[in-house]
């Protein structure tokens, strides 16, 4: 009878001591590397919902995508700003003033039609229209750099009015 209970309570001993966390699970600290693939992508992920629910970093690119703006359109052959245009340009000197450690480059672009020359030094005129606001509203234009894509990088590819609109355009990239 007696050693009936004993076996009893041992296997009842070992049950429960199975059922027990093992002292790395209690308290310790896991590593990245100890992760198993699918636990480093869950971590990841809960990191990427972190920094979206706190919105961009302040003053970087996506700061002024998200913010601000980083982009004006144009119309076709045109290089001078329209009210809208201006309106971004405002937001983006008024953002720039709040980093003034910061340098842009203005980039010109132009839809597909006409020559490569042609749209070359229309996004130029583009580039330097915004440059020139953002100058006129009190930034240092040796913070401001432009370029000319011309229609060698196309926001939307297409021959269509639609494409056209998006690519007649002046983007400002911080540096």
């Amino acid at each position: 009878m007696m050693l009936k209970k004993l076996t009893i309570i041992l296997c009842a001993t070992v049950l429960l001591g199975a059922c027990t966390k093992k002292p790395e699970d209690a308290g310790m600290v896991t590593t990245e590397s100890d992760m198993t693939v699918s636990q480093r992508d869950q971590v990841t992920s809960f990191d990427d919902y972190d920094q979206e629910a706190q919105g961009p970093q302040p003053g970087t690119q996506q700061d002024l995508v998200v913010n601000v703006g980083d982009r004006v359109f144009y119309g076709y052959d045109q290089h001078t700003l329209t009210s809208e245009a201006r309106d971004t340009v405002e937001r983006q000197a008024a953002w720039l003033k709040q980093y003034p450690n910061l340098r842009v480059t203005i980039e010109g672009h132009a839809d597909e039609r006409g020559t490569r020359e042609y749209n070359l030094a229309l996004g130029e005129r583009r580039a330097q229209a915004v440059r020139d606001h953002l100058t006129a509203l009190g930034i240092d234009n040796s913070r401001i750099n432009t370029i000319s894509y011309g229609k060698e990088r196309p926001a939307v590819v297409g021959s269509n009015s639609s494409a056209w609109a998006q690519n007649r355009r002046a983007v400002t990239i911080v540096e």
